[in-house]
């Protein structure tokens, strides 16, 4: 190898790494945990949530004002960046504490998948990496929660989403896990006129 590698294993700093350690990516690297629970006897759908604005967004999964108002009332699946030291089965956890008023339930997982991209506008020399962390699970119920922190909550039909409707990037997740929402429809064009 000719040493042009450049491994997870990073520093902060905006000086070269000492060898065998890279800087954190010049767009961010985020470490986010996802929870896919099925109602108790379909297969089909997978619990989504609208989030309500007036929640603490920023404690109950990283969303500051401004990213709450990205989302706007597209669905959401519960999850959260993990905190500071926390690991992924501690988050997956926390989700379903604190974002879904549940005593715990039992989980499978984590799949785990990792995505680097450019984000639109971005001029950062790395691209933005996120590792993210899926856990799968079965609701008690057929019938979805109530929890404040969500306008609404709901078990869907991922093949029946569009992913315009799908917060975030959590469309990709949800392909990464080998549920994919249904293709966008293609634009409609115009019969063509003959000569």
């Amino acid at each position: 190898m000719n040493g042009g590698r450049r491994f997870a294993r990073l520093r902060p700093g905006t000086e070269p790494a000492p060898t065998g350690f890279s800087t954190v990516p010049d767009d961010g690297f985020c470490l986010s945990a996802f929870v896919l629970l099925r109602p108790a006897n379909q297969d089909g759908k997978v619990l989504f949530g609208k989030l309500d604005p007036g929640a603490a967004w920023s404690e109950l999964g990283a969303l500051e004002p401004a990213r709450v108002a990205q989302v706007g009332d597209r669905w959401m699946l519960p999850s959260s960046q993990l905190l500071l030291f926390e690991s992924p089965d501690e988050a997956a956890r926390r989700i379903v504490r604190e974002q879904l008023a549940a005593r715990p339930i039992p989980l499978e997982g984590p799949s785990v998948f990792s995505e680097a991209y450019r984000r639109p506008g971005s001029t950062a020399n790395d691209p933005h990496w996120d590792l993210q962390f899926v856990y799968r699970g079965r609701w008690p119920t057929d019938r979805p929660p109530r929890v404040p922190v969500w306008k609404e909550l709901a078990f869907l039909e991922v093949a029946g989403l569009d992913p315009g409707q799908i917060a975030r990037n959590q469309g990709d997740v949800l392909a990464l896990a080998g549920l994919p929402p249904r293709a966008p429809a293609a634009p409609r064009r115009a019969p063509s006129r003959g000569p």
